[in-house]
């Protein structure tokens, strides 16, 4: 009989990330957009890591990813006065336990001003 996976603690953490994505052929933004911000929850062992995976399944669904912006783990977002409601400590530990990115929210964007969505705010 094989042997299971070692339990010890996992060292992935869930990376709060601001997203802008230019316009690319087949995005899916609105036509009149030029862009699109997102606010996206991604687990990784460091930030660079969360980052690095949320811009490959970005550009897998066809999206032109022009800046990333870290805002830090959920301990450091609180640490730093963000109230993360229930909603978003739920999609957090969604990310957690399944390893992956969430898009939490997405705003097109008009004209060539970045709007911060309003979790983030």
């Amino acid at each position: 009989m094989a042997q299971g996976k070692d339990k010890s603690p996992s060292r992935q953490q869930v990376y709060t990330l601001l997203v802008q994505c230019g316009r690319k052929a087949g995005d899916g933004l609105p036509d009149k957009a030029t862009g699109a911000a997102m606010v996206c929850y991604a687990s990784g062992v460091d930030e660079a890591e969360a980052v690095r995976e949320t811009v490959a399944i970005l550009k897998q669904a066809d999206l032109s990813v022009l800046d990333v912006t870290g805002y830090g783990t959920r301990e450091e977002r609180a640490a730093q006065g963000h109230d993360i409601d229930p909603a978003e400590a739920n999609l957090m530990d969604r990310a957690l336990a399944e390893n992956s990115v969430i898009v939490a929210q997405m705003e097109p964007l008009y004209g060539d001003g970045l709007e911060i969505p309003q979790v983030l705010q």
